[in-house]
């Protein structure tokens, strides 16, 4: 039998209402597949469907109180539920795919940063000795010209020198490995 505004329906929703589990079974034969088949339209998955049914029918049981048979049947009032119930899990999805985008974005560039590091580190060190020693301190270290110059014993002219033929030549293997890629 369907529930309603007939005599039975309003007596289900008092019992209901009351917390006599008898009436949870009752509603739940009744309203039960028709909020699965809602949920699973909208949701195009069994076991979201499943899952917003239950929910549904824990959230109804729970607020129960707050049912008024002012405002409509009792069926009408856990369909109500279960769109809430739908639209919440619509929601999370969404937020779980922009998650999921975002997350996938900052591993594709950290692994791009990375390898971009490790080609550099690699390039620097096969310019050889003295280049890559004034390379690595100019930009690890952030050591000046001078800094350098003193630490390293060489001429001021020697290092600047060094240090312009090495970036040259950094920029042209990097527009030869950038091609390549």
């Amino acid at each position: 039998m369907t529930i309603g505004t007939s005599a039975h329906g309003r007596a289900l929703a008092r019992a209901f209402v009351a917390g006599e589990e008898g009436a949870l079974e009752e509603l739940y034969r009744d309203v039960s597949s028709l909020v699965y088949n809602l949920a699973l339209r909208a949701l195009e998955s069994t076991a979201d469907a499943e899952d917003v049914t239950q929910q549904t029918f824990v959230s109804a049981w729970r607020g129960r109180e707050n049912y008024d048979a002012a405002r409509g049947d009792l069926r009408g009032w856990v369909v109500g539920i279960a769109k809430r119930r739908i639209a919440d899990a619509l929601a999370t999805r969404a937020r779980e795919a922009r998650r999921e985008e975002a997350v996938q974005h900052i591993h594709a560039t950290t692994v791009d940063e990375h390898a971009d590091r490790v080609l550099l580190a690699y390039e620097v060190e096969a310019l050889g000795d003295p280049r890559k020693t004034i390379v690595a301190l100019a930009y690890y270290e952030g050591a000046t010209h001078e800094q350098i110059a003193q630490r390293l014993g060489m001429p001021l002219g020697t290092v600047k020198s060094h240090l312009r033929r090495s970036l040259i030549e950094l920029r042209n293997r990097w527009e030869v490995s950038n091609v390549a890629s």
